[in-house]
């Protein structure tokens, strides 16, 4: 399985990109299976990829946000995917594979001390890994600027500046004899500038150090970690997996530091493309597809072996710098990453491919999600032992033919822990429904993103809840252009009433459930007041916020390191051609 990270849905070739070159990644579709409707279960990387492991919702592993903070933000923190929670690694593990992931985890490491590893992959499922247990971000490379709570950065700048010149001021007005200033007042200020500079000192101006690291099983090899020769050595890894492991079952994640920024600038691909940097490192991932491939056929694997390509959301519009843009695109579809609901955040590419078992070309315009991955691998593993519930679907009916209707009747599409929009796909009907309860407030005013928060935000005014919902038919207009109402659609009240019941369902599904009813009023300058009332809802009580601020800020006590705390620094033995 090959993960890319934050690639958009209209950046392949096969999906309609007709000006960035990906032959291998489009051969994988000509050989095998390709998903149009591939639904990613959160448009970001923690949520998104915490579902994708476990079949289930986010938000039962308490993975959803309540706030600003949607993913892990430092390796030193406590929050990640609960060592109660099973994943599909886990799963055929326990079935007698070899299991490897290669590259991103981005779900945590430690709980309670350095070392114990609770959500580390080892204890997951993986009896190998090697890769980034955070994830690439800017702070990774000297001059690309930060990407971890840059306001809060900058308030605890200006403290410890206030403080310093608080400090300065009374030694020079005591000095001077202008005025009657205590020791105890002066040594107070210092001591207070101090603790302002280390609270904003440590954490952050040594993320690289903190979050751009390596690991292999659950030793550090690399703090920090050296960007201009990760992709060949994610490859190398990935490969050498395949090899060790070809004559027995085995399970491979290969989940890419690609294409989140700052963007790869690999020799072999700058100004590969039409497209800049971005479009450079697009290709270079349908290179890796393209060795990993030949790694699989050259080993006489083809026939047993089933290859799967997607995305963890989609692409990210607000990247951009004077260079232009870094982040992806979603073709047709509106929104992004981090968008909520709305389809350019969580439609992504899906590609199955097995030669013998799945029909070469075949295309499933059906609704899936990453989600069935777990039930899918769960099949082919032939693990029929009990489980807990879940929210994915066996894709092997789909994929092969016997099934021509997808099992997602409805689809649930969350923002952190809102339940922001609902999909139905009404029996006997081609139409699928998407029902949108509130949508993020794109900034500056006719912009296509948020740019001026940088990414969209999931809570209070940066939202706007709809009353009635706001409805689209995806199958006559996927762009999501269009609302319908009951002028223009039949259907319309049908379709609030379904998905109310649908939702009434779900949340029953969500132990020990709390709903949590807020009423806002919204007032408009067209003199018009109307007052909506929102629901939302939290999962098992006994699984906690894992991204609360208590679960993600840093604690230098459960930072991973190389050497002796806080002298952490070490780079890989190892060289890559």
């Amino acid at each position: 399985m090959v993960m890319v990270d934050d690639l958009g849905i209209g950046d392949v070739g096969c999906y309609g990109n007709d000006t960035i070159r990906t032959p291998n990644i489009d051969r994988l579709a000509a050989e095998g299976v390709k998903l149009t409707q591939h639904i990613a279960a959160a448009p970001l990387c923690t949520p998104s990829r915490a579902a994708f492991m476990t079949g289930r919702y986010a938000l039962r592993s308490g993975l959803g946000s309540t706030g600003r903070v949607q993913v892990i933000l430092f390796l030193g923190g406590s929050g990640g995917l609960p060592p109660t929670e099973t994943t599909f690694a886990k799963r055929l593990q326990q079935q007698g594979y070899t299991t490897g992931l290669v590259g991103k985890w981005h779900l945590g490491v430690n709980c309670g001390r350095r070392g114990d590893h609770c959500h580390h992959p080892n204890q997951h499922g993986f009896d190998f890994f090697y890769g980034l247990p955070f994830t690439l971000f800017n702070d990774c490379r000297p001059g690309e600027g930060s990407d971890v709570l840059s306001d809060l950065q900058g308030a605890l700048r200006n403290l410890s500046l206030m403080a310093g010149l608080a400090v300065s001021t009374l030694v020079f007005v005591r000095v001077c004899g202008l005025l009657e200033v205590s020791m105890r007042l002066i040594l107070g200020f210092t001591m207070l500038c101090l603790l302002a500079t280390a609270v904003w000192v440590v954490p952050f101006k040594f993320l690289p150090t903190w979050n751009c690291i390596l690991m292999r099983n659950q030793e550090v090899i690399e703090q920090p970690m050296t960007l201009e020769t990760l992709p060949q050595r994610l490859l190398g890894e990935a490969q050498g997996f395949i090899q060790r492991n070809a004559e027995q079952p085995f399970l491979l994640f290969l989940s890419l530091a690609h294409v989140h920024t700052p963007l790869f600038t690999s020799p072999s691909f700058t100004g590969h493309s039409g497209h800049g940097r971005y479009g450079d490192n697009v290709e270079e991932v349908d290179w890796i597809v393209g060795e990993l491939t030949d790694t699989v056929d050259r080993l006489g694997l083809t026939g047993s072996t089933l290859m799967y390509f997607t995305s963890d959301h989609g692409g990210h519009l607000e990247d951009r710098d004077a260079g232009g843009q870094k982040g992806g695109w979603n073709g047709i579809y509106r929104g992004g990453k981090a968008m909520g609901g709305w389809e350019g955040g969580i439609r992504v590419p899906g590609i199955f491919r097995w030669p013998g078992r799945l029909p070469a070309g075949r295309v499933v315009d059906e609704p899936t999600s990453l989600m069935d991955l777990y039930p899918t691998l769960k099949h082919l593993a032939q693990d029929t032992l009990p489980d807990r519930p879940l929210d994915g679907h066996n894709l092997l009916p789909l994929l092969d033919g016997t099934a021509r209707r997808s099992q997602h009747q409805f689809l649930f599409h969350y923002c952190g822990v809102d339940l922001n929009a609902v999909r139905w796909h009404p029996t006997g009907s081609d139409s699928i429904f998407k029902v949108h309860f509130f949508t993020p407030n794109f900034s500056p005013p006719g912009a296509i993103g948020c740019y001026d928060t940088k990414v969209c935000l999931c809570h209070g005014d940066h939202v706007t809840h709809h009353d009635p919902p706001l409805v689209f038919d995806l199958h006559a207009d996927p762009s999501e252009s269009r609302p319908l109402n009951p002028d223009t659609e039949p259907r319309f009240a049908e379709v609030l009433e379904e998905t109310a019941k649908a939702v009434e369902r779900h949340r029953r599904t969500l132990a020990h459930t709390h709903t949590h009813t807020h009423t806002h009023t919204h007032t408009h300058t067209h003199t018009h007041t109307h007052t909506h009332t929102h629901t939302h809802t939290h999962s098992d009580s006994s699984i906690p916020n894992q991204l609360s601020w208590k679960n993600i800020l840093w604690r230098p006590w459960l930072q991973p390191c190389c050497g002796t705390f806080p002298f952490c620094g070490c780079k890989e033995n190892s060289t890559h051609t």
